[in-house]
């Protein structure tokens, strides 16, 4: 992620924690959420905003890293460590990550692509498939 991308999003971070998720909220026409994840080889807790979508009670957030060709850094740290708890507005929910795999996937980036067409065109020009992650809430 680069330096302004970086600064931009813990700045909108911190707008949506100080204001319990009434602000920040929103990417342009998006819905973001707070993503807390554990680094896998600092350790260190990370929080980033991130779009997502939504199919039955779950949640889906993908990873485009803005169209660069390597997955961003919260993916390889939900792989690791695949439980979390994100906030979703004013609500924070327990979720356990996986990723999308076969008909499941198609299904899905259909689903996400008709809200977001970017990311056809960032999968146009990647090598890489881009995943899409799951993350549904614990009972």
């Amino acid at each position: 992620m680069n330096g302004l991308i970086r600064f931009i999003t813990s700045i909108n971070v911190f707008i949506y924690r100080v204001s319990g998720g009434r602000l920040g909220n929103r990417l342009g026409k998006q819905s973001v959420l707070l993503l807390p994840t554990i680094g896998r080889k600092s350790g260190k807790r990370h929080v980033t905003t991130v779009s997502f979508y939504r199919d039955g009670n779950s949640y889906l957030v993908v990873a485009s890293n803005w169209g660069k060709e390597n997955h961003p850094g919260w993916f390889y740290n939900l792989v690791e460590q695949p439980r979390t708890t994100i906030q979703v507005g004013a609500n924070t929910i327990q979720v356990e990550a996986r990723q999308a795999q076969g008909e499941e996937y198609q299904r899905l980036w259909q689903l996400v692509t008709q809200q977001n067409e970017q990311y056809v065109r960032y999968q146009r020009r990647m090598k890489r498939r881009i995943p899409i992650v799951i993350l549904t809430p614990e009972e």
